[in-house]
């Protein structure tokens, strides 16, 4: 008889509580070895953690910024970041120069240039600042300073014009700005301004009478060959010696006629100035600042030459304006000779730039043929000296020019 050791008692009590136990110790070391493993893997993530981001900022702090690689890494995730989004806004990148002065001659086509330049303001969003002083071009030094710090405070880019000998800004340790400006031929800007200061031009011929309340009828129409000829102060140094010292300066040897003051306005032009146009050649002056100041000049042909524009521009020429006598002329050009020499110089280095960016100058004829502007032995009068303007109580001398 085959006994059935599964049904005994004695079997039964000793394998089924192994058994159980058993299997609970299973269970048990199972469950309690996964939080074991567990902590020691996040403790170790946490160590390394801290560690790589100690060693992080250490290394930025050192280094003065983020390691390449975290730039690297940034690149490849993306550019957005905590300080792009709530960071101070990235400064603006202005363009060079992005600070220009336009210390405009009187009677030389500012006017015309002025209203090109509002248009282009606004346009191409850039400060322009318009002084409306128009008879102080020679400043003290405070006033020198302070003008001089007023044209840096403007926010950039701007490009600030008034009619001002130049201003030499690094004297005063002061950021010097670009300058630009255009010239004429002499004569003819002296004769421009005789008449206009008179009579106006085509915008309303009253407005001479606004603008010189003070002119008498016998000064008012007096004969340009009458003036010339007997040396009204008008019409002789250092009247007549006016384009020079824009460019020499403030300095009072700057309003003398003479070699000292002709070479420095020379070299202030090679040092300073970006570019000085003539206005017989407006169109390529204009093409030039569309080279040189993309970003104020670009589109200022297209401007210039539209039918609107013209229609407005011809306003502003001279009115009863005529030609004096050759022998007027030949006193005229004889005192201003300085002036002839800086145009001729002026001329000849605008000349030579369009021939460097490849735009092909038309040869014009001078205003005047050196046939009848030889030199008369005429005695040009001695410049007065500033005691002498002022007790006799002359004017200022660009208070005599009433400028565009």
């Amino acid at each position: 008889m085959m006994k059935n050791f599964s049904s005994s008692p004695l079997h039964s009590n000793k394998q089924t509580p192994n058994h159980v136990r058993e299997r609970n110790n299973r269970k048990y070391s199972l469950l309690s070895a996964i939080p074991l493993r567990f902590s020691l893997r996040g403790y170790g993530f946490c160590m390394a953690s801290l560690f790589f981001f100690c060693f992080g900022s250490l290394f930025y702090q050192l280094n003065g910024g983020p390691p390449k690689i975290l730039l690297d890494i940034r690149q490849y995730l993306g550019k957005s970041t905590y300080l792009d989004d709530h960071g101070p806004t990235a400064p603006r990148v202005l363009p060079f120069p992005s600070q220009v002065v336009y210390n405009r001659v009187g009677k030389c086509g500012s006017r015309t240039v002025v209203i090109l330049l509002r248009l282009l303001a606004e346009k191409h969003q850039f400060n322009l600042v318009s002084s409306d002083i128009h008879n102080k071009t020679r400043l003290t030094k405070h006033e020198q300073v302070d003008l001089m710090k007023n044209i840096s405070n403007i926010p950039q880019p701007f490009l600030y014009t008034r009619h001002v000998h130049f201003l030499n800004f690094t004297r005063f340790r002061i950021e010097q700005p670009v300058y630009i400006n255009i010239i004429r031929d002499p004569i003819n800007r002296f004769l421009s301004n005789y008449f206009f200061r008179r009579f106006g031009d085509w915008r309303g011929e009253q407005n001479h009478l606004i603008r010189t309340p003070g002119m008498k009828d016998d000064e008012r129409y007096l004969d340009i060959n009458v003036c010339i000829l007997e040396n009204y102060p008008e019409c002789s140094n250092p009247r007549v010696f006016y384009i020079i010292p824009y460019f020499c300066g403030q300095h009072p040897q700057c309003r003398e006629p003479g070699i000292w003051a002709l070479e420095r306005a020379k070299q202030n032009v090679q040092e300073n100035y970006l570019l000085v146009g003539i206005l017989e050649e407006l169109e390529d002056v204009l093409l030039l600042l569309e080279r040189l100041l993309p970003h104020y000049f670009t589109g200022v042909l297209n401007i210039y030459k539209s039918p609107d524009y013209k229609k407005m521009g011809n306003m502003t020429g001279t009115v009863r304006k005529h030609t004096p006598t050759l022998e007027a002329l030949q006193v005229l050009y004889h005192r201003m000779r300085y002036e002839y020499e800086f145009y001729n110089f002026i001329r000849d280095q605008f000349h030579l730039m369009k021939k460097k960016i490849g735009l092909k100058s038309v040869s014009q004829t001078a205003a005047h043929s050196p046939a009848f502007l030889r030199e008369l032995a005429l005695r040009t009068p001695e410049p007065l000296d500033e005691d002498e303007e002022l007790d006799t109580d002359l004017e200022d001398a660009n208070s005599w020019l009433v400028h565009s």
